[in-house]
């Protein structure tokens, strides 16, 4: 450990182990340090470690400091360097120091011990923090263990080091070596080097069982200062036949659990390792466990992840995944019309992903280099919307300032995406259809008709044909739109498809938000292919998205999709059936529409306010006999 020696006037030098993270001299009784001497503030100085480097700052602009003979307020400290406080003097060492030329009194003694631990404490914390910077540069885990043991092995003087991960905990093509076994669970070689920082061959060859499983299956750290004699283990047959002699292994623990164990060892030195450096390794070893297991999940989600994508090769169209019959009619489809600029109106329940269709009929087209313009019907005031799709004139109403371009100009050269179409109010159907039959567009206040040249592509969740039949949608707009007719069908009709989207996106959100979560308990497999999610794809997607936020387990369970089992539902009275049908179809279509009531009451073709009543129901619901909720 560090030092600094402080040369009094009278007498012999004195000494300070620099131990803490702040390190406080001055002449004030509550300092690290106390000095004395004329110009020596109360609180002169301090010394911070920052994990790398020892740095020294004055505290009040009072004092003065001078290092090697040149004033300084802040300095890093090399060792050597001369301190000068006033008329106080000090010397920093990064190693201990010890006094010689005269006896030690006991306190002295303890103290010089203490800071020749200390060297290796400081080893250590710097290697610990050399080993967390390469982490971030490498990414193959391999390297990683390999960088970690060449840093243990310079930290304990050892002359091999070894990594042994439980092979449970590893991915399943990372087993290399099969080295003994703890219970059931066998453990392996993942790395193994030597003092050169060389990989050795023979990874198992020098290891002993024997001590291997007693630190593995007791989760505590153990050091054999000669094995060949050591009374535990002196007769295993792997120590016998080894000749081993020091030996030292700590385990890898995560979640209170062994994970695997740091190993190395010396069999050309006796009494090599000491408690101390056994202290040592074990914190190396309980913080390298933790990255560990970071590096592993990591590993784990990135094979995953290619295990997935090479199971979707041949059920995934662009960025659309399914493998029902239904699904491969609208990839055929889609297919087909795509590197035309003929009319597509997609159709399907909310949530089947009909902008993510519109999307791939865009980027097969010969309309690729050009934008894709997205406008939600549904989602605009009426007062407003033919502004947005045809753009305006300064002047043209209160608040154009200025000359705006509607969706229609932007998308020019591109595809236009008019999503939920049946929403669009019957004035605006009429001019709509002009600019499809024409391809010419006029500007709210203007008399002065542009050209465009654009791709329609329309999507809706509502019955368009019961719209015509009821006039509340144009019929000749209708058939404008519906040249191809693209159905997507929902998540409950598409069979397996459902497991396989949510694979697929259980993968992608883990890894972007760092989850531990590996996939889907048996259970919640087979509640995900039993549930009917009437929001479909969206829904599912939101249920994983929470799930892997609030899940504390590696697996995925119906409890954390909200897929619990349910008590069955007694016989109740058929006014009290008919309101807890209602409540939840209310509740089903409000998370199909992302929370929007406006539009679930519109769905519903009720008042806003009566969602409003089935959401104070929900938050404040009363307990009922017989029945569950």
């Amino acid at each position: 450990m560090p030092t600094l020696k402080y040369h009094v006037v009278e007498g012999s030098p004195r000494l300070y182990s620099v131990h803490k993270p702040v390190t406080t001299v001055g002449n004030a009784a509550g300092n690290d340090l106390v000095i004395a001497g004329e110009g020596v503030m109360p609180n002169h100085i301090q010394i911070a470690f920052d994990g790398r480097d020892f740095v020294v700052e004055e505290l009040k602009r009072k004092g003065s400091m001078t290092i090697n003979g040149k004033k300084k307020r802040r300095a890093r400290l090399v060792h050597g360097d001369r301190i000068k406080l006033g008329a106080a003097e000090l010397s920093f060492s990064i190693f201990a120091e010890a006094l010689k030329k005269r006896r030690k009194r006991p306190d002295e003694e303890t103290l010089t011990q203490s800071t020749a631990l200390g060297t290796h404490e400081v080893a250590g914390v710097r290697k610990l923090f050399s080993f967390s910077e390469k982490l971030i540069k490498i990414g193959n885990l391999d390297d990683l263990l390999g960088t970690m043991l060449d840093d243990v092995i310079e930290l304990t003087n050892a002359q091999k080091g070894f990594v042994l991960l439980l092979e449970s905990t590893l991915p399943s093509e990372a087993a290399r070596q099969t080295g003994g076994d703890d219970g059931d669970r066998k453990w392996v070689v993942r790395a193994a080097r030597n003092v050169a920082k060389t990989a050795i061959a023979d990874g198992d060859g020098g290891i002993s069982d024997s001590i291997v499983q007693k630190v593995i299956s007791t989760s505590k750290p153990l050091i054999v200062s000669d094995a060949v004699t050591d009374t535990t283990f002196g007769k295993s047959e792997s120590v016998v036949a080894l000749q081993l002699s020091s030996v030292m292994c700590a385990p890898l623990v995560a979640q209170c659990e062994a994970i695997g164990a740091l190993y190395v060892g010396n069999d050309k030195v006796k009494e090599l390792f000491r408690k101390p450096q056994l202290d040592l390794l074990s914190i190396f070893a309980s913080q390298a466990s933790l990255i560990l297991q970071n590096a592993m999940l990591l590993a784990a989600l990135r094979e995953d992840k290619a295990k997935l994508e090479n199971e979707l090769r041949d059920k995934r169209f662009g960025e659309i995944i399914g493998a029902c019959a239904s699904i491969r009619e609208v990839f055929r489809k889609l297919e087909k019309v795509a590197a035309t600029d003929i009319s597509v109106l997609i159709t399907g329940d909310t949530g089947t992903g009909k902008e993510l269709v519109a999307r791939e009929i865009h980027r097969r087209s010969t309309r690729l280099n050009g934008p894709f313009v997205t406008i939600n019907c549904g989602a605009i005031p009426e007062n407003l919307i033919e502004s947005e799709l045809f753009g305006h004139v300064r002047g043209a109403f209160t608040g154009a300032v200025m000359d705006r371009p509607g969706k229609f100009h932007v998308a020019n050269g591109g595809t236009l995406f008019l999503d939920e179409i049946g929403e669009l109010p019957l004035n605006l159907q009429v001019k709509l259809l002009r600019v499809l039959q024409e391809r010419v567009v006029m500007r709210v206040g203007s008399s002065k008709p542009e050209k465009i040249d654009i791709r329609i592509v329309a999507a809706t969740n509502r019955d368009l044909d019961e719209m015509v039949r009821t006039r509340t949608f144009r019929e000749d707009l209708y058939y404008r739109l519906n040249v191809v007719n693209l159905w997507l069908p929902p998540l409950r009709e598409r069979g397996d498809d459902v497991l396989i989207i949510a694979k697929m996106l259980l993968s992608k959100y883990a890894e972007e938000f760092n989850s531990p979560v590996r996939g889907f308990a048996p259970a919640a497999i087979a509640a995900i292919k039993k549930y009917a999610w009437p929001g479909n794809i969206r829904q599912l997607q939101n249920r994983i998205k929470k799930a892997l936020v609030l899940c504390e387990s590696k697996l995925l369970s119906p409890d954390d999709l909200d897929l619990g089992a349910t008590a069955e539902i007694g016989i109740l009275p058929l006014e009290k059936a008919k309101e807890d049908f209602q409540r939840r179809y209310v509740l089903e279509v409000l998370e199909r529409n992302n929370g929007n009531r406006t539009q679930t009451a519109r769905d519903l073709g009720v008042d806003p306010r009566t969602i409003f009543r089935y959401l104070e129901k929900e938050s404040n619901p009363v307990p009922t006999t017989g029945s569950r909720s």
